[in-house]
């Protein structure tokens, strides 16, 4: 018996053994991969690192740093947001704020290099880190702290964001109403805490994919206000007759028209959710949930069955030439439909007529949400029927004119949903990567 249990006990060993093994390796692994979808990150892979993560107290690696500004200095005043660290306030308030003209004696010093944060929103990541190279002031409500030289600021930084921090505070908060997470709390924290020179690689490597979102996002900011402006300036204002940016080759004035003499109004239907016959069929069924800022749709959630569009009110929108326009609770979110399918009765559909430009139309579809909202009727939410969308007045160029401003809106609109998901992929990864790459 003593025999059998020894090698049952050999057995579980090699078994420790190889899955300690098997999780070295995967955590070197994933310090060496790196992001794929953008190749300007090649120059910061990680180096396969092979010393144990050791785990360490807070009280061993953060200290207070943060004084009282006892002489009442002029520091420019700042508070933390979870969005984005530290704001100024005389960007973030008008005129400054209240802390402009207070007597700031009372608030506290925070000079480079500190961490603060709220101890009171912790919860919702209200923490900054310091980076200004100068000193600034914040209410006396906010711990201010630094690191010892056994920690890398990034890489703690990091860790801040991650799920594994969230789980601290949860579990060492304090309070009835309000929680608290105050710098006593965080002393007796925890967190496993590689060599300094691997917490540096994982620092710099975060800060890498941070560069990366930040210039996605402002080619998006930057996309989105050309867009905006074009659209102020490529349609007649009102009581105009022609816009105030044009196409050279066009000329002449554009014409009044009735949106119910450009397009079919076509409203939808929902077959009896009761009936298993009319549902999981083939034809696509869109709900108003489904249409987001997206120009194009490709595939409805819900599908019907013949029989079931046989049953009800809905009926078949043909690909390419329909613009699904939402006009119930929330009119005027609009997509332009990619495949023949059908709607439930959320929706005023915009079918257009042959010397029409869908593209053009959709370009349109402030306009049209701005005119439909002021006629919508409603108590309980506002809506909008498809005789009353039909008589709303818009300005027409010719169809030449119409499909040169359609491509040209819809190649913005493509390169906005493309940075959109390369941002948002980004970010993914990084949440992701932060979770498997920090203990």
């Amino acid at each position: 018996i003593g025999g059998y249990f020894k090698s049952v006990d050999n057995l579980i060993t090699l078994h420790q053994r190889k899955s300690v093994t098997i999780k070295k390796l995967k955590s070197g692994l994933l310090r060496k991969m790196i992001l794929t979808v953008e190749s300007t990150l090649t120059d910061v892979f990680l180096p396969l690192f092979t010393i144990d993560w050791e785990q360490r107290k807070f009280k061993d690696l953060v200290f207070k740093s943060g004084k009282k500004n006892k002489k009442n200095l002029p520091y420019e005043s700042f508070s933390i947001t979870n969005e984005s660290g530290f704001v100024s306030q005389n960007e973030q308030f008008e005129n400054g704020g209240t802390m402009k003209d207070a007597d700031k004696s009372m608030y506290i010093i925070v000079s480079p290099n500190s961490f603060a944060y709220n101890p009171a929103r912790i919860n919702v990541g209200s923490i900054g880190y310091q980076a200004l190279g100068k000193n600034v002031i914040v209410s006396s409500l906010y711990e201010v702290f630094k690191t010892s030289h056994e920690v890398d600021d990034h890489f703690l930084w990091y860790w801040f964001k991650s799920d594994h921090f969230k789980r601290l505070v949860e579990s060492l908060q304090e309070g009835g109403v309000r929680l608290y997470f105050y710098f006593d709390k965080l002393q007796k924290g925890e967190l496993w805490l590689p060599p300094i020179e691997e917490q540096r690689k994982i620092g710099g490597y975060f800060k890498s994919v941070d560069n990366l979102i930040t210039l996605h996002q402002r080619k998006l900011d930057d996309l989105k206000k050309l867009k905006s402006g074009l659209l102020q300036k490529m349609f007649p204002k009102a009581g105009e007759t022609v816009p105030e940016v044009r196409f050279p080759e066009f000329t002449g004035d554009w014409e009044q028209r009735k949106l119910g003499e450009l397009a079919e109004i076509v409203s939808g239907g929902t077959p009896a959710t009761s009936n298993p016959e009319y549902w999981d069929g083939t034809i696509n069924w869109y709900t108003p949930a489904e249409i987001s800022e997206a120009r194009y749709v490709y595939g409805s959630q819900k599908k019907i069955t013949e029989v079931g569009l046989n049953n009800s009110s809905a009926k078949i929108l043909p690909k390419d030439r329909t613009i699904l326009f939402t006009s119930r609770a929330g009119i005027g979110k609009t997509a332009i439909l990619k495949n023949d399918a059908s709607t439930n009765q959320g929706f005023q559909s915009i079918v257009v007529k042959n010397n029409i430009d869908p593209e053009f139309v959709y370009s349109m579809s402030t306009q049209i949400k701005e005119k439909a909202e002021r006629v919508a009727a409603g108590s309980t939410f506002s809506e909008i029927s498809g005789k009353q969308l039909g008589k709303i007045i818009l300005m027409i160029p010719g169809i030449k004119e119409q499909q040169r401003i359609g491509e040209l809106f819809s190649i913005i609109d493509n390169l906005i949903t493309l940075h959109q998901r390369k941002l948002d992929d980004l970010k993914k990864l990084k949440q992701g990567l932060l979770q498997q790459m920090l203990v």
